[in-house]
């Protein structure tokens, strides 16, 4: 009947408007490994009605060589074609580009949305404050899946520690989850300091969760769940911000989101 068609509207409304799975990522971005947490990603999307498109974001990687910008396109392009969906790769590269209003058209209603790895500060300058960091919160925010490797993970922080020089202290990230902060490649980069040693040289503030994520290992919070889960290889290490504690594939955490 009509209130009963209603109903299923509001229903239909209130999934559409619900942010959608976001991953964490150590790294790994592409790789056969990671296929079936990104076909994933893109299942719950498309479960939101979003389309059957893999958006990859190398912006973090924008002052490399052609040559490795041209990596992250064919490693990007097997990808979507091992999980059958369209490559949607984004040569945002700069400043202006992130201006640019043909990206945001891309990026619209698409399952999943992917920002690489590179460098974090210069991602952070080039998408602050512009359309196409505009339209992926709002994607996000409306059911599209958000994933960030490394420098992507990263920026998505309140701040951004400064690996390179320590002594500088972090800089300003794009905030869309504050509290927390992310190492990537802990594993490899990280193995050989204590934890201890890691929460004062990367300076988390009080109020941030600081986690390590390690190589080819995902933090995984999916649309309609409260709880962030672990998938990949190796290990989630909670380091300040909540008591300390390593979480294995499967394992859960409760983390704050916007």
């Amino acid at each position: 009947d009509l209130s009963q068609g209603i109903h299923q509207k509001e229903v239909s409304l209130r999934l559409r408007t619900m942010p959608g799975s976001i991953a964490l990522v150590g790294s790994g971005e592409y790789l056969p490994a990671m296929v079936e947490l990104e076909k994933s990603l893109i299942e719950d999307a498309i479960a939101q009605g979003k389309k059957a498109t893999f958006v990859q974001i190398p912006t973090a990687a924008g002052q490399e060589s052609e040559d490795r910008l041209e990596y992250w396109r064919t490693i990007g392009k097997a990808q979507a074609d091992r999980l059958g969906v369209e490559q949607v790769f984004l040569p945002i590269y700069d400043r202006q580009a992130s201006m640019d209003s043909q990206y945001v058209d891309l990026i619209n209603d698409s399952a999943l949305i992917y920002l690489s790895g590179g460098d974090p500060h210069y991602l952070a300058q080039t998408f602050r404050d512009t359309p196409v960091w505009d339209a992926i919160v709002r994607n996000w925010r409306s059911g599209t899946s958000l994933a960030g490797c490394s420098a992507g993970a990263m920026v998505l922080s309140l701040t951004i520690p400064n690996f390179r020089i320590l002594k500088h202290g972090p800089t300003d990230g794009l905030a869309l989850f504050p509290e927390i902060r992310v190492i990537p490649h802990y594993n490899k980069f990280f193995k050989w300091i204590p934890d201890s040693a890691a929460k004062v040289q990367l300076h988390p503030h009080n109020n941030e969760i600081l986690l390590g994520i390690d190589e080819l290992t995902a933090l995984v919070k999916r649309t309609n769940q409260e709880l962030w889960k672990v998938h990949g290889e190796a290990k989630v290490h909670v380091l300040s911000g909540l008591p300390a504690r390593a979480l294995t594939a499967g394992e859960e955490i409760e983390l704050p989101i916007n």
